[in-house]
């Protein structure tokens, strides 16, 4: 069995923040590869700021292309919309039966994972990563995290958010360090975020 790692997200844009977590994960497990799943539309988020599905899977194919274990997944532009993870998880695993899938998610994404749709599925029968993020005020314990399909991983806390970075190229700001080189020098001269 191949252990693969999938990332999902709307990546508008994929930032530096994605790929320090992404290789801190390959390079402290046992996965052999990750797998950036680009969403077209989080049921969860507004639609209107979103760049075009095929504009944030060519900048998340840029970022990845020097990383030989990373990879960029279009699979959720040809399933029904809106996504849900546990549907994309049923047809990847037919897809690749030789393969065995983890989820990589935020600490915040696991509080809302009882809203997911078969959120005890999921849980049942996918190992589940979780990586930390700042909370405003006290930390809960989180019930899930007893589960042994789920674990913490003491990945470094980066504090980078698409939306802030969009913000800052809509008022001119320098965002080169933000970006990888690649997906700057894409954005760069064009209209995206203004």
């Amino acid at each position: 069995m191949k252990k693969v790692g999938l990332f999902f997200g709307s990546f508008n844009p994929i930032h530096i923040g994605h790929l320090i977590l992404a290789n801190y994960i390959l390079e402290n497990s046992d996965m052999a590869e990750l797998w950036f799943v680009v969403s077209p539309q989080n049921p969860f988020k507004d639609k209107k700021a979103l760049l075009s599905d095929h504009n944030r899977l060519d900048m998340v194919q840029l970022a990845v292309k020097n990383y030989p274990k990373m990879r960029v997944s279009n699979v959720e532009f040809s399933l029904p919309k809106p996504s849900y993870t546990i549907d994309t998880l049923t047809y990847l695993k037919e897809k690749y039966p030789d393969h065995s899938f983890a989820l990589i998610m935020g600490e915040d994404n696991l509080k809302g994972l009882p809203k997911w749709k078969n959120a005890d599925k999921l849980i049942e029968n996918h190992q589940i990563i979780v990586y930390p993020r700042i909370f405003e005020g006290e930390r809960q314990d989180n019930e899930y995290l007893k589960h042994e399909n789920i674990s913490m991983i003491n990945a470094p806390i980066i504090e980078l958010s698409a939306t802030e970075i969009r913000n800052m190229i809509k008022n001119g700001k320098n965002v080169r360090p933000m970006l990888p080189p690649e997906v700057f020098e894409y954005l760069d001269g064009s209209n995206f975020y203004k």
